[in-house]
């Protein structure tokens, strides 16, 4: 077969002889990538065994630095030495054993029954319109009211005892968890609907292997939001006239101007979520390990 000839068009490229050099460098037009033969990493790149510790490392690394070289007065934020020192004065006495104890309880139930509640709402509006149309609508007004704004309602049905300090906990987890799970439900694919249709699945099958699938991400998203709401409600309602709790202990703290007690406080509180944060995302990629993401 002859070569073709190239033509030359009014206004259009030229088409190419099956000798002729090309018209431009395709490997310098690509980039020095493709020059090389090598691939373009566009993701974040592979993950380093406890990296996320990197950050907070660095922050008392900072924090111990500052207050070495006398840029930080110790009247007003305590040094990292004094801190741990306090910290081994106060396990020595057992104080903030039972105080750790009892707040870990106080967030332990609050967690609990607010993600039972959050999940059956959400279960209960994203699988049935009526339950939709009865629930989603007060359920979002109570989205746009943060649960400490109802602590003075709270306490005139409750009392100051530990039914409200759970409940006012147990508002923030659910509410998370229910706008989260009910947005994943919601957000399946219908065509799995219709296939489980086809298939003539009992409701049981369709739960089992349509919806949790489905709606597992969400209720991840929402549990960790609902962790570390669990968190923040606890910092404030223990220090409602409580006698027990990290809270307490910060609080009492203050009245004696002890920053380094209630340092030991925060970081008892900081421990606790980014800990419990973890163990969220340990369960959460063994669970989803189906899925390729960018967090690995």
């Amino acid at each position: 077969m002859t070569d073709l000839l190239s033509t030359a068009r009014p206004g259009g490229p030229a088409l190419l002889t099956k000798d002729a050099p090309p018209a431009e460098d395709t490997a310098g037009r690509a980039g020095p990538a493709a020059a090389r033969g090598t691939r373009r990493r566009l993701g974040p790149g592979r993950s380093i065994p406890f990296g996320r510790l990197l950050g907070p490392v660095l922050l008392v690394a900072l924090w111990w630095v500052a207050s070495a070289s006398g840029y930080l007065d110790p009247r007003i934020l305590s040094g990292p030495g004094s801190v741990i020192s306090t910290a081994a004065d106060l396990v020595t006495t057992g104080r903030l054993q039972d105080n750790v104890l009892i707040s870990l309880q106080r967030a332990g139930l609050g967690l609990l029954f607010g993600v039972t509640a959050g999940v059956v709402l959400a279960v209960t509006a994203g699988l049935s319109r009526s339950g939709e149309y009865l629930l989603d609508g007060p359920l979002q007004i109570k989205r746009a009211i943060p649960s400490l704004a109802m602590l003075p309602l709270l306490i005139l049905w409750l009392g100051i005892g530990e039914q409200m300090k759970v409940t006012v906990i147990a508002l923030g987890v659910a509410v998370n968890m229910y706008i989260n799970t009910y947005a994943s439900l919601t957000s399946i694919d219908s065509r799995y609907v219709e296939l489980a249709e086809g298939l003539d699945l009992t409701r049981s099958q369709f739960l089992r292997k349509v919806v949790a699938p489905g709606s597992l991400p969400g209720f991840f998203v929402g549990l960790r939001l609902g962790v570390t709401s669990s968190w923040l409600g606890l910092i404030v309602v223990e220090q409602i006239n409580s006698t027990s709790g990290i809270g307490y202990m910060m609080f009492q703290a203050q009245q004696y101007a002890q920053s380094d007690v209630i340092i030991v406080g925060l970081v008892a509180y900081g421990i606790f979520g980014f800990a419990s944060d973890a163990g969220v995302r340990a369960i959460e990629r063994k669970v989803l390990s189906w899925r390729r993401t960018l967090a690995g």
